[in-house]
C-alpha cells in the first residue's frame, strides 16, 4: 500500500454561500424562503400541529433515589458458592467475606437470605434479613444462621 491510494485525510471544507460559481451559493442549499431556511431554527419533535409522540405515549416509571442496599442470596446460591472450589469457603459466610472474595457488589449494605433451593452442607450464616424456609433449611442441613440485630 503506497500513499498515493491512502484515501484523502485533509479533504477541504465545503464552504457554503460563496457565490454562484461554487454550486453551493446564493440559497446555501436550502431551498426558498420558510422557518427551515433560517440559522438557529430546530424543529427536534414538531410534528405539523399534530399531537408528538412524546406526548401520546403514557408517562411510564419511576426511579427512586433511595436505592435499595441489600443484597439477596438463595440457598442454591450459596451452595454453588460453596461447591466451587476457588472460593475455599469454609465453614463460615458473611457479607463482609463475600465483598472481600468480590462475589456481591461493595455498593450492599446489608444481606438478605432466601430459602430457595437446598443446601447440602452445614454451615454457618450471619445476615440481616432470612426468611423462614432459609432457617428451616438452614438448620436442617446442620447449620446455623444468625440475624445482625438492628
Amino acid at each position: 500500500m503506497d500513499l498515493n491510494s491512502l484515501a484523502k485525510t485533509n479533504k477541504k471544507k465545503n464552504r457554503v454561500g460563496r457565490g454562484i460559481g461554487s454550486g453551493r451559493g446564493k440559497t446555501s442549499s436550502r431551498g426558498h424562503k420558510g422557518q427551515k431556511s433560517r440559522s438557529g431554527v430546530a424543529i427536534k419533535s414538531f410534528e405539523g400541529g399534530q399531537m408528538p409522540l412524546y406526548r401520546r405515549l403514557p408517562k411510564r416509571g419511576f426511579k427512586s433515589l433511595q436505592q435499595d442496599k441489600t443484597a439477596i442470596l438463595n440457598l442454591s446460591k450459596i451452595q454453588s458458592i460453596i461447591d466451587k472450589t476457588k472460593n475455599k469457603i469454609t465453614n463460615t459466610l458473611n457479607l463482609k467475606m463475600l465483598k472481600d472474595k468480590k462475589l456481591v457488589n461493595k455498593k450492599f449494605l446489608k444481606l438478605k437470605i432466601l430459602g430457595s433451593g437446598e443446601l447440602k452442607n452445614n454451615i454457618e450464616i450471619t445476615a440481616h434479613f432470612a426468611s423462614k424456609q432459609a432457617l428451616q433449611k438452614v438448620e436442617k442441613a446442620g447449620g446455623k444462621l444468625s440475624l445482625v440485630k438492628k
